[in-house]
């Protein structure tokens, strides 16, 4: 569950008393427009996308305008826009007018969970607007704190020293940054970003930082985000029937979380946490249909479900069903190895076979138990397998499964059809 932009990010920092630029949605009519530029001189027009959605500005999909003339047009032309970004297009659904508030400096700053530390981590730079890789090192503070006892002024306060912040920047970023981890604390939030935060000048030369631009991650199982009285409709759109489908399923014990990244991919992997839902999404790239981690150790009812909503959209182009996960401490790998091929069964005989390879790289408790369950529904179907125990590298078996889906492309698929009484052209 992500929120970007300054619509809702405005509201929400409102409750920390951060300040934010003046904003309007896509309901205002023309004259608070024209009053809005009188106020400031200069203001942004912004498509409003539902979820998160990043490198708008690169795109060309951030207007400015002085006057309402040019507001209007920019209107116009980012109402309804669209936006590629990777292997997914957003949607546009309105615009918001946003006040340019004048700086010489900019900030970037964010709060997430770091796995590197094991911690909550605060990165910031005094280098602000710009793309936080694209930095030297020596300008970026990353510094883990203490989630018991907050984001603490001197924390934030070394960190500007530590990478040569200008003076006159750093005791009002003293002052109201540490605010920033009482939102992401009390409110269910995995990550927090504001970039640009402007440092605006009063009358009296004393710089006052203003959020401009506003990103934050949810933990949907976290009831505390609903404090925040926010529209189901902010996280459910953009979302394929497919991904509704499984989100359907999170009241139930275990994980469900899932994303399609190339919906003609053809290798589908059921992955199991969230350590190997990363790696085996990187390596796999556009080969993969979705990412996915299935961990929490699920039921068998529920697993069953996961499995028949992912081969009734997926497995009639799916090359590999590629089942993947680390070495599991808790989860029943008898139990979810039974779901997935007793759903595989039952899909076949609902809806037909096709030609399919199998590659499992798992490690847990019933490990054995539960591979000779799968096995006994591969041989039984009659499709070729492969498994690899917990004592395989999964960067090898990911990269195996890749090489199965490189062979089923040059004329395996057909082989295998064949092997199955099926036409060549399945």
């Amino acid at each position: 569950m992500n929120l970007t932009g300054m619509l809702y990010g405005s509201r929400l920092l409102q409750y920390v008393d951060f300040p934010a630029s003046e904003i309007l949605g896509p309901g205002a009519a023309e004259d608070e427009i024209g009053s809005l530029i009188d106020r400031h001189k200069l203001i942004f027009i912004k498509p409003i996308f539902k979820g998160g959605v990043g490198k708008k500005g690169k795109s060309g999909l951030i207007g400015k305008a002085t006057d309402l003339k040019t507001a209007l047009a920019e209107k116009e032309r980012l109402y309804f826009v669209k936006h590629q970004h990777g292997n997914a297009t957003a949607h546009a659904n309105g615009v918001t007018f946003e006040a340019g508030v004048p700086a010489e400096h900019e900030v970037y700053f964010a709060i997430s969970d770091s796995t590197e530390f094991r911690a909550p981590t605060m990165t910031m730079t005094h280098m602000g607007g710009m793309d936080i890789e694209e930095l030297e090192k020596e300008h970026v503070a990353q510094v883990p704190f203490e989630g018991l006892t907050g984001l603490k002024a001197f924390v934030v306060a070394n960190a500007l020293s530590d990478i040569g912040a200008p003076k006159e920047i750093i005791s009002p970023l003293v002052q109201h940054l540490p605010k920033l981890w009482e939102l992401v604390h009390h409110y269910g939030m995995t990550t927090l970003e504001l970039n640009p935060i402007r440092m605006r000048p009063g009358r009296d030369g004393r710089l006052t930082p203003v959020a401009c631009d506003f990103k934050c991650g949810f933990d949907r199982d976290d009831p505390r985000w609903q404090r925040l009285d926010l529209p189901d409709h902010l996280f459910a759109a953009d979302a394929s029937d497919f991904e509704q489908e499984v989100n359907q399923l999170r009241t139930h014990q275990g994980q469900s979380d899932v994303f399609v990244i190339n919906p003609k991919g053809t290798i589908l992997a059921p992955t199991f946490g969230g350590g190997a839902n990363s790696l085996v999404t990187q390596v796999l790239g556009e080969a993969a249909i979705i990412s996915s981690d299935f961990g929490g150790n699920p039921p068998y009812e529920k697993m069953k479900q996961v499995a028949r909503i992912c081969y009734k959209h997926w497995l009639k182009q799916t090359n590999v069903l590629f089942i993947i996960g680390g070495k599991s401490n808790n989860t029943d790998i008898y139990e979810t190895f039974r779901a997935l091929g007793d759903a595989l069964r039952e899909h076949f005989s609902r809806s037909g076979r096709s030609p399919l390879y199998v590659v499992v790289g798992r490690g847990g408790p019933n490990l054995v138990r539960g591979m000779g369950a799968l096995a006994d529904v591969c041989d039984s179907l009659g499709l070729p397998y492969r498994f690899f125990g917990f004592d395989s590298a999964i960067s090898e078996v990911v990269n195996y499964a890749k090489k199965v889906d490189t062979w089923m492309r040059a004329g395996g698929r057909g082989e295998i059809a064949a092997s199955m009484g099926l036409p060549m052209t399945a």
